[in-house]
């Protein structure tokens, strides 16, 4: 089988490491299984062949498409950048790729949808998720309920269903959960690969980045140690599943 190629944007050492072996863990895969790029190491990615993998996972991160360019700090525009870069190969071929949470923003902006913070920002902490009539459909969503919860921590968000996209998944704070577009290139505003543990990791991590404030930070990790979330990790094993035959 391909390897599944995995791109990081997180620069934060710790929960890039953290998140990878989260990937891992949900996804059911091995570290033989994939080819691990971190973009804040290697932000020249124009030389990855995509028939070399079966499909793309990308992680999420700090950073906000919306924020004006010169105002971004230059390594998170860095990788944003290298991702960007790639994402029209992506579509035009409709190869298989899963952007979590960082990755819809990416995603819709590039497909030019709308992506701002105005509406549907999310505090750290987990909702009510529900499958859509088109999710109930959706490979990807094999197993899942149709009323589930899942982790999300964002400030940005998708603002209008982009062109030729399917919305699968949607919360009462935030309408896009999850998104498809054509056949295979999927993105999830929700965490796929988190559970209460991963997501505690990153409170303390990103206690003073604007998500919260950082006097929050023991509150809402006893918040997240009191779910039990189970089903978001579904996406990520039947992505793999459907296109590298695990």
């Amino acid at each position: 089988m391909k390897p599944f190629l995995i791109l990081q944007l997180r620069p934060e050492a710790q929960a890039s490491d953290s998140e990878f072996s989260a990937i891992l863990a949900k996804a059911g895969l091995s570290k033989s299984d994939v080819h691990r790029i971190r973009l804040d190491e290697n932000p020249d990615i124009n030389h990855v062949v995509l028939d070399d993998y079966s499909g793309i996972i990308v992680g999420g991160g700090p950073g906000c498409v919306s924020d004006e360019p010169d105002k971004k700090d230059p390594l998170e525009k860095a990788i944003e950048d290298a991702i960007m870069a790639r994402m029209g190969e992506i579509e035009q071929r409709d190869f298989p790729f899963l952007g979590c949470c960082y990755g819809m923003g990416i995603l819709g902006h590039h497909l030019g949808g709308i992506v701002n913070k105005e509406c549907y920002s999310e505090p750290v902490g987990a909702v009510n998720c529900w499958l859509t009539d088109e999710g109930k459909n959706d490979d990807l969503l094999k197993g899942v309920p149709d009323n589930f919860r899942a982790f999300v921590g964002h400030k940005e968000a998708v603002q209008a269903l982009p062109p030729n996209c399917t919305n699968l998944v949607a919360s009462k704070p935030c309408p896009f959960q999850m998104l498809r577009y054509k056949s295979n290139v999927y993105a999830t505003q929700f965490h796929p690969e988190a559970d209460a543990k991963e997501f505690e990791t990153r409170i303390n991590i990103y206690r003073d980045f604007g998500y919260f404030p950082p006097e929050d930070a023991d509150k809402l990790i006893k918040m997240v140690q009191a779910e039990n979330i189970a089903m978001p990790e579904k996406v990520l094993r039947n992505f793999v599943g459907k296109y590298g035959g695990y």
